[in-house]
């Protein structure tokens, strides 16, 4: 079998300054970047999400927001524009990773 490249997921640096990642389907296969935001607003985003074009020049998606589930723990929430609709996924860690800056893209069902 041949060794799967990681899709949907991203990867902040040390700071969490920035993230690098992917978001794949069958309809659309992205990289993506994240550039935090220094926004104390509240419900404002945490960071933006850019792509790149065919031509390959960068280009804003969406963004990050951070939200607190019903335990109030922090947990990172997803919207990002594809062609044809809107993506929303939350951020989590994998199963069993021990890497804090490694999360899954986990797609919400529409």
């Amino acid at each position: 079998m041949k060794n799967m490249e990681r899709l949907n997921y991203v990867q902040f640096d040390a700071t969490r300054e920035t993230f690098e990642g992917n978001i794949a389907s069958l309809e659309f296969d992205e990289d993506i970047r994240g550039v935090k935001l220094d926004n104390n607003n509240e419900g404002s985003p945490a960071y933006r999400v850019y792509g790149k074009t065919p031509k390959d020049r960068e280009v804003e998606i969406g963004a990050v927001w951070r939200r607190k589930n019903e335990h109030g723990q922090e947990y990172f929430q997803m919207s990002v524009h594809m062609p044809g609709r809107t993506v929303r996924a939350n951020l989590g860690k994998y199963p069993g990773e021990i890497d804090d800056k490694l999360m899954s893209v986990i797609f919400w069902r529409d």
